[in-house]
C-alpha cells in the first residue's frame, strides 16, 4: 500500500468520525432539551408529582411488609385488599379490640356527619351509625369492592344513614367544610398518599371538626402484629402536625391500640 493511498485512508476515516460526532452531538443535546422540556411540563401539569419528589422518600431496600416509599421516616405498609374482608368481620373483634369502647370514646353528637376513611366492610361505619341517627356516617374506600359489600349490608340491615363513597388515593372525595369527625381505623399507615390525603381531609372537616387515628402501638413490641401496622404516638404527631393539625388527646382505653384525636 502507497503512502498516498493510506494517507487518503485516513482522511476519509476522519471525515466520517466528524461527521458521526456532530449526529451524536446533535441527538443528545436534542433528547436532552426534550427529556428536560417533558419534566417540566409534566411538574406543570401535575404539580403532586413535583411534590412527591420532596414529601416522600424512595428505597430500594425496604420491609416485605411496606411499598419501599417513606413518609417523615415511616415506611408505607402495604395494603389489606378486599380478599380480607371476612377477618374484618371476625367474631373475635369485639373481645380482642373492644371496638364498642373505640366509639364511646368518640364522644359522638346525634347530628354528627362522620366520616369512615377506609372504612373496609363498614365494620365502624354501621356501628356509629346508631350514634348519629340525626346525622350520617360517610363510609369511604378506594376499593369498589368493600363498597358492594357495604351497600349490600346497608340494604340487608336497612340502615339509611350510611353513604358510601368510592374515595381516591390522593383525596377522599369529600365536601369541603362537611364533616364533625374523621375517623381511620387501622387505615392510616397504609395509605399511599398520606399527605395529599390528610391534607383533603383538613379541608373537609368543620371548624370544630376533629380527626381520629385509631392505631396498634408502636411502642409496645409484645403486640403480635406487624411493625408497619402499627404507629407510635410520637410518628402520627409528627405526621399530623406536618398538615396543619394538633394533637388534643389520646385515650388508651383499648387493649392494644391508641386513640389519637387531633384537631385545627
Amino acid at each position: 500500500m502507497t503512502k498516498i493511498h493510506f494517507k487518503s485512508r485516513i482522511l476519509l476515516f476522519l471525515r466520517l468520525a466528524s461527521k458521526v460526532c456532530i449526529i451524536v452531538c446533535f441527538l443528545v443535546f436534542n433528547i436532552g432539551f426534550n427529556i428536560g422540556s417533558a419534566i417540566a411540563d409534566l411538574e406543570t401539569r401535575n404539580p403532586e408529582q413535583s411534590l412527591n419528589t420532596k414529601v416522600y422518600e424512595y428505597r430500594s431496600i425496604h420491609s416485605p411488609d411496606g411499598i419501599g416509599k417513606f413518609y417523615l421516616g415511616r415506611e408505607i405498609a402495604q395494603v389489606m385488599g378486599h380478599t380480607g374482608a371476612l377477618w374484618l368481620e371476625r367474631p373475635s373483634r369485639e373481645r380482642e379490640e373492644q371496638p364498642t369502647k373505640a366509639i364511646a370514646a368518640l364522644d359522638l353528637k346525634p347530628t354528627d356527619v362522620v366520616a369512615d376513611i377506609g372504612a373496609g366492610t363498614g365494620y365502624f361505619s354501621f356501628r356509629m351509625a346508631k350514634e348519629v341517627p340525626q346525622g350520617k356516617v360517610l363510609a369511604v374506600d378506594v376499593q369498589p369492592e368493600m363498597l358492594d359489600m357495604i351497600e349490600f349490608l346497608k340494604q340487608e340491615n336497612q340502615i339509611a344513614n350510611v353513604e358510601p363513597i368510592l374515595g381516591a388515593l390522593a383525596n377522599p372525595n369529600l365536601p369541603a367544610n362537611s364533616i364533625d369527625l374523621a375517623l381511620m381505623v387501622d387505615a392510616y399507615h397504609e395509605f399511599s398518599h398520606p399527605n395529599e390525603m390528610m391534607q383533603e381531609l383538613v379541608k373537609a372537616l368543620k371548624p370544630a371538626g376533629r380527626v381520629v387515628l385509631v392505631e396498634y402501638r408502636r411502642e409496645n413490641p409484645f403486640i403480635p402484629i406487624k411493625a408497619l401496622h402499627k404507629m407510635t404516638q410520637k410518628q402520627a404527631r409528627k405526621e399530623m402536625q406536618a398538615v396543619g393539625l394538633k394533637w388534643q388527646t389520646t385515650k388508651d382505653v383499648l387493649p392494644s391500640q391508641h386513640i389519637m384525636v387531633f384537631g385545627h
